[in-house]
């Protein structure tokens, strides 16, 4: 018999072959990302059908949108900061497993109740997961994770909606394909979860991160209050369509096509996806001046398409918008998370995204109240509108005020 002995170097070799390269285990992160924000705006250009089948008023489409978004924001404030403690690896695992059950519930929904239980357990394993995927990404790459928190969202929005268009346009069982391909990616995904190697080492306080709290860290609280105008235009604006979008388009082109439906979210997350790509060397507060600026212009171009019901310029102006959103996010995300610790990168993403996905929800809950109470879809959308480019314009003069007394300060007196 042989003797093998196993020297050190040859045992780190094995162990680093147990796992994803760092790379492999990045992109694999970022694909999470993008999937569970696919599988949230998968249902929107399926809401007509649902109208058809269970026949609900519009106000119930802002609140089957909007309960995803309140248990989103549950998650964050219960389990966002867990994976600081426990790691990466095991968060994610156990939300990827969630997401493949939840796709169950959707393709078996039967009515209203279902679909409402579907959305909330989806957003609570969204919501557990979006830090610990945000902050494993720049624990493995800082540059290259800031900027695919700020990416991957919007593509996985992007694809979400369109994705779900063209399934239910062309193929059959239209409330059963989406989610079963969504489900297998799911699965696969936690797969590839169990093969990666932790990001962190293992943390005291796990019991007690579990206690809701609003703590940042010192260096975080000023770049926060600085984005946040930018962070509640864009995703009020991003919740908008994401709910009533559909309704909208359907409306001003007088079809009932499940794809076009979809049409409006994915130009506008399409848009801010790419803008992100074409603007990630920029400066994050330029970026987020820059995206303020895109969300007045974009939104003023809708807002005057629709009364003249221009399809085109609608699209454009919202293409636009969309690049206010992509720029206007990157850059609150890069000008805040940056300047956390390791341990502390999930839960200053977790308030991050609080604070997003409060801005996305709850107004479009009030746009849908206003449509059912008026019946208006055009005149809601209009002075949702204004309200959006009054947040966006504050934020570009707030840039102007931090940039005029910066060159003040500069002046010799």
């Amino acid at each position: 018999m042989t003797s093998l002995s196993t020297h050190p170097e040859t045992v780190q070799a094995i162990d680093r072959n147990r796992y994803l390269s760092r790379n492999a285990a990045f992109y694999l992160l970022a694909s999470i990302t993008v999937s569970f924000l696919a599988g949230s705006s998968a249902p929107t250009p399926l809401y007509a059908l649902y109208q058809a089948q269970w026949g609900f008023s519009p106000i119930m489409v802002t609140v089957i949108f909007g309960i995803y978004a309140l248990a989103v924001l549950v998650a964050l404030l219960f389990a966002g900061r867990l994976s600081d403690h426990v790691g990466r690896r095991p968060v994610l695992m156990v939300a990827t497993a969630v997401q493949a059950a939840t796709m169950v519930l959707f393709a078996t929904a039967s009515g209203v109740g279902d679909l409402i239980l579907a959305r909330i357990i989806q957003g609570l394993a969204t919501g557990a997961a979006v830090g610990a995927i945000g902050a494993g990404m720049i624990d493995l790459n800082k540059e290259r994770g800031a900027t695919a928190n700020a990416v991957a969202p919007a593509f996985g929005t992007a694809t979400g909606g369109i994705l779900a268009g063209l399934l239910v346009q062309y193929l059959p069982a239209p409330t059963h394909v989406v989610y079963a391909v969504l489900g297998v990616i799911f699965v696969l995904q936690g797969i590839g979860v169990a093969l990666m190697a932790e990001t962190i080492s293992p943390a005291p306080g796990a019991l007690a991160s579990l206690k809701p709290q609003f703590k940042l860290p010192a260096a975080t609280r000023g770049p926060l209050l600085l984005a946040l105008p930018v962070l509640v235009a864009a995703w009020a604006l991003a919740g908008f369509y994401g709910s009533l979008g559909p309704m909208l388009v359907r409306g001003m082109l007088g079809t009932g096509s499940a794809l076009l439906g979809g049409l409006a979210l994915f130009v506008l997350a399409g848009s801010g996806g790419l803008a992100v790509l074409a603007l990630q060397h920029r400066e994050p507060r330029a970026m987020m001046t820059f995206g303020a600026a895109m969300l007045v212009a974009g939104v003023g171009i809708t807002i005057w398409a629709l009364p003249h019901h221009s399809i085109v310029v609608f699209l454009i102006g919202t293409s636009i918008a969309g690049m206010g959103f992509g720029a206007g996010f990157q850059g609150a995300v890069r000008s805040i998370v940056p300047f956390a610790a390791p341990h502390e990168r999930a839960g200053v993403l977790s308030i991050v995204f609080i604070v997003s996905y409060l801005s996305m929800g709850a107004p479009a809950i009030a746009a849908g109240a206003l449509v059912a109470r008026h019946g208006d879809i055009l005149g809601t959308a209009q002075e949702y509108g204004i309200v959006v480019m009054a947040l966006a314009l504050a934020a570009v003069l707030a840039a102007a005020l931090r940039l005029a007394t910066r060159r003040a300060a500069r002046v010799p007196g």
